[in-house]
């Protein structure tokens, strides 16, 4: 396949973020099971540390096929 690789969850997320106008990034973008609401800015920030927070935020983003 000429050396195309498949985007994993965390590049997709990352494609899309760097896309976003600045004031969209702060917009809510899910809310965890706990009720508490998450922003593009705060998914950037636990998927970018590699955080448990951020694999759960990448897992409803992708079931939500948002990335």
């Amino acid at each position: 396949m000429s050396g195309i690789k498949k985007l994993g969850k965390k590049e997709r997320f990352l494609k899309i973020y760097v896309n976003l106008p600045l004031g969209l990034r702060q917009e809510i973008i899910l809310v965890l099971d706990d009720g508490k609401p998450v922003t593009w800015n705060v998914a950037f920030v636990e998927v970018g540390a590699d955080t448990a927070l951020g694999d759960v935020i990448l897992e409803k983003l992708a079931r939500l096929e948002i990335i």
